[in-house]
């Protein structure tokens, strides 16, 4: 209930947009066989994502609160599933702070309440969590039962072994289809795997099975790797980051003794040997290819949480139980920690509902161009990323899309098809007035020659009357000269 309350506080965000999201927004709005054909040539990876958004949209045209619902759900099935491994493992105590903690971090906050997939393969993740668990533990007990104890059960414990992992592997290869760093999780898995008893050699052939299945996405997604050419190497921070959150899971890792299951039977791995391997490995080989090829964002590797909030909800268990036998202090200790809690948490909570939390405002910048341009304006983007347009068209409707020539959805890309640089040229020139509109982040300049077509005109014939920032947008007006 917590991360459902959290999930909706806000939801709209005071009505703004980043750019992913407007993506998000745009390809969802189109036809079922226009999104397919989107994929073939790019981001076939955000794929099974996109029709769940379409169907969405047709089931509710609502805006922002439809967009981001689903990750407001499976935040919500996220944190239940959490709650439930960690009271699974280490009792109920250690599952209700296990749950608690995952809906209150700041990082599962912020993709609550994105309509991008991140939050979705957290959710998935976690119940395939849950599923490798109930593998593991269904092959301890038959392991037990072939030692004799249980013989007349055998038949029985290998059919429930067969059908979990059967289980496991579907939810795993949804994960995988929904984003494909949710493979990284498979590897943690195989880790946890090795750990227990008997769980290794399961765990391989569901896992081949669910990799030879992925093939095919893989294949058409090395085709479109060019998409992934904005990620720069790790920041510092990114290192130290992952660091800290490192350094504090293997702390609350030394605290804890092996977890517990309900189960008769010995249970197969504890909380460490389940929640480690998942904080740690996603992110650190993520990191650790970094000097080969760049590929490490926070959010692909979300899922991490899940293993942080299990081991911080079971070592917060672990020294509840020894606060909580001194008398007198239940009431107290829970009222201080409650206030503490709120104020540790709430201005990051508040802030995360901002626009200002995103790196961009899809929205803000439509209004920018609104306000600045008039109608019959030309209009430029540069670099061709018309990512700002895609959710809030109406906005630049009165405004000539000098160098575009087939929409988005029409030439089966993300940003459209531009003209010729010879016809952008005599367009632009066409013009009394221009607004442009430049990503101030520097993306990839255009290499056919057409962003080169536009900067030369606008320099040689145009003299720049003003100049805005919108978030990471910048928008500039031209006008010949004595004309601004």
């Amino acid at each position: 209930m917590t991360a459902l309350a959290l999930g909706f506080w806000g939801i709209r965000r005071q009505d703004s947009l980043w750019s992913d999201e407007a993506v998000t927004y745009e390809v969802a709005h189109r036809s079922a066989s226009d999104i397919a054909r989107l994929l073939a040539e790019a981001d076939v990876v955000h794929g099974l994502h996109y029709f769940l958004m379409h169907a969405v949209f047709a089931l509710w045209e609502g805006g922002t609160v439809a967009l981001r619902l689903p990750s407001v759900l499976a935040a919500a099935a996220t944190a239940a599933g959490v709650g439930l491994l960690g009271r699974r493992l280490a009792g109920p105590r250690a599952g209700l702070c296990a749950g608690l903690v995952l809906a209150l971090l700041p990082s599962m906050q912020r993709y609550a309440q994105e309509g991008r997939s991140y939050a979705l393969v957290c959710a998935l993740m976690t119940w395939g969590t849950w599923l490798l668990l109930d593998a593991l533990d269904a092959d301890s007990r038959k392991r037990w039962a072939e030692r004799g104890e249980r013989r007349p059960g055998l038949g029985e414990q290998r059919c429930r072994s067969r059908c979990r992992w059967a289980g496991y592997g579907a939810v795993m290869l949804v994960a995988c289809l929904v984003h494909a760093f949710a493979a990284l999780g498979l590897v943690a898995h195989g880790v946890t795997a090795a750990l227990s008893r008997s769980g290794l050699r399961p765990w391989a052939a569901t896992a081949c099975a669910v990799t030879a299945s992925l093939v095919p996405l893989a294949l058409v997604s090395a085709a479109q790797s060019g998409q992934v050419s904005w990620i720069a190497a790790p920041a510092p921070s990114d290192l130290v980051d992952h660091l800290v959150l490192s350094a504090a899971g293997v702390a609350c890792a030394l605290l804890l003794r092996r977890g517990r299951t309900g189960s008769r039977a010995p249970a197969a791995v504890g909380v460490p040997a389940l929640a480690v391997p998942l904080l740690l490995l996603p992110a650190g080989l993520l990191l650790a290819l970094s000097p080969l090829r760049p590929l490490y964002v926070d959010r692909y590797v979300l899922y991490g949480s899940v293993g942080l909030a299990l081991l911080i909800g079971a070592a917060l268990d672990r020294a509840l139980r020894h606060v909580l036998a001194l008398p007198h202090v239940r009431v107290p200790l829970a009222a201080v920690a409650s206030v503490l809690v709120a104020l540790a948490v709430l201005p990051a909570s508040r802030e995360l509902r901002t626009p200002a939390s995103r790196s961009d405002d899809v929205t803000a910048v439509a209004e920018a161009v609104r306000e600045t341009g008039a109608p019959g304006d030309g209009l430029v983007f540069l670099p061709a990323r018309r990512a700002w347009i895609l959710a809030t068209p109406d906005a630049y409707a009165e405004l000539d899309d000098l160098a575009l020539a087939d929409s988005p959805a029409a030439s089966g890309t993300l940003f459209g098809t531009e003209l010729a640089p010879a016809v952008i040229r005599k367009r632009l020139t066409a013009h009394r007035r221009v607004v442009a509109v430049r990503d101030v982040f520097g993306e990839p300049r255009d290499a056919t020659g057409r962003e080169a077509a536009k900067e030369a005109v606008l320099r040689a014939r145009f003299e720049e009357c003003g100049t805005r920032r919108v978030t990471r947008a910048q928008i500039t007006v031209y006008a010949r000269p004595g004309h601004c």
